[in-house]
């Protein structure tokens, strides 16, 4: 299986008209994170970073083992963490056979922990988590599941939400309620607009479709969908893409919006409500 490099296109903001390519290593004052992309399985991602000043090196969301353990021996990075997220197979799959290989520390959500194999260390909301020279905030975000959590990585602006929070999507509410999900989503809109989101599948050029049949005015989205539909043709990832976009164009993160409100004939609506809509929307969506 083909592995992406850690040089990947970020799709063009509506109306900029510019193809931006950047490194996704992400420079600040104090440390980065090498952040490589690894496409496995039908659609998921497995994101490889590494913190260069410690050495650490992380797996977010392992859903097998084989092209992680290659991939980082091919850079001879030596993994020391596994992130999690929460417990579906297709994120923890990968969990023991890379302990076994590595002796690296599992840190996933306190809420699952029984759901975790291998789990080491137990994090939960508003715990800050060293990962070398680097911090992840942690966000309790139940919705998709019960246990779900995402790192934050404030100063890198790296955003591992799982499947919460896709590229113009959210995940299915398989445990959550309405309210918890619309919760755990708010609380990651709030975060800066250049923040990064990995999220944990190619999802989105089906999500642009759907959104599309929500807001049909949404010049921005329409923009958005096109480059989309563009970078698929050439068998171009999506993601990550920036929070900043999500905003102006996912309409999961839109649900308090008056043109998503009246678009599934709930003008003035609670924003829960209306995002259970298009929520129950999106799962009958073909």
């Amino acid at each position: 299986m083909a592995i992406l490099a850690e040089f990947a296109p970020l799709l063009p903001w509506p109306g900029d008209g510019r193809r931006i390519t950047a490194l996704l290593a992400l420079h600040t004052m104090s440390t980065t994170l090498d952040i490589v992309r690894i496409p496995v399985l039908s659609d998921n991602y497995v994101w490889l970073m590494r913190e260069p000043q410690s050495g650490a090196v992380g797996v977010v969301d392992p859903a097998v083992a084989g092209p992680i353990l290659a991939e980082a021996e091919k850079r001879r990075w030596k993994i020391t963490h596994i992130l999690n997220t929460h417990h579906h197979g297709d994120h923890v799959g990968g969990n023991l056979e890379i302990k076994k290989a590595t002796g690296c520390t599992i840190v996933g959500p306190r809420q699952d922990r029984a759901r975790i194999p291998g789990i080491d260390v137990e994090v939960d909301d508003g715990d800050r988590y060293r990962f070398g020279e680097a911090e992840a905030e942690i966000f309790f975000v139940p919705g998709h599941t019960s246990g779900h959590i995402a790192y934050a990585f404030r100063e890198q602006k790296a955003l591992f939400c799982g499947d919460t929070l896709f590229a113009l999507g959210c995940g299915r509410m398989f445990e959550g309620t309405p309210q918890q999900f619309w919760t755990s989503l708010s609380r990651l809109r709030a975060l800066p607009d250049d923040m990064r989101v990995y999220c944990a599948h190619e999802y989105t050029q089906s999500n642009a479709r759907f959104a599309v049949t929500v807001e049909r005015d949404n010049r921005k989205l329409i923009e958005r969908s096109a480059a989309i539909d563009a970078a698929r043709a050439k068998g171009e990832a999506t993601v990550p893409s920036l929070l900043g976009e999500e905003k102006a164009t996912n309409p999961f993160l839109r649900a308090d919006v008056p043109a998503v409100q009246a678009a599934v004939g709930m003008a003035g609506g609670d924003p829960v409500a209306v995002f259970a809509e298009v929520r129950q929307r999106k799962d009958t969506f073909r």
